[in-house]
């Protein structure tokens, strides 16, 4: 595979990387998108103040904007993985992401607790979509 194969997608109503790293990456038909966590593209701040089902909307949000960017959307997601600081909001995350797949077929998941996450967050959230 050559770099010219490899599209970096950007989009502005989704918050730049706080690091070294793009929104998403196309390869082929595939769309990897890094994790998002519950910053306002506008400001950069956090949203949310700590309350788990505020972050999950917000990073939903963002999630879509990077999907829509690169010619997606949630139906086309195949696997998320969610990134909790504490296993016990797994029901209050569980229903704010349900919302954005109730059109579609849930992608396959993983879930995993973390230790922290940037800036303080409780979750975070990456996928992965079929844009064939």
């Amino acid at each position: 595979m050559s770099s010219s194969s490899i599209k970096a997608i950007k989009t502005n109503e989704a918050p730049a990387p706080v690091g070294p790293y793009n929104q998403a990456i196309i390869v082929e038909n595939w769309l990897y998108c890094s994790g998002q966590i519950a910053l306002d593209p506008q400001t950069n701040e956090m949203v949310g103040k700590n309350d788990v089902v505020s972050e999950t909307r917000q990073i939903m949000s963002n999630l879509e904007a990077v999907l829509y960017a690169a010619g997606s959307s949630f139906k086309q997601v195949i696997k998320t993985t969610i990134y909790l600081v504490d296993l016990g909001d797994f029901e209050k995350v569980n229903q704010v992401y349900a919302e954005s797949f109730k059109e579609s077929t849930s992608p396959a998941r993983a879930c995993v607790q973390v230790a922290a996450l940037p800036k303080g967050g409780r979750v975070e959230i990456d996928c992965i979509a079929w844009l064939g």
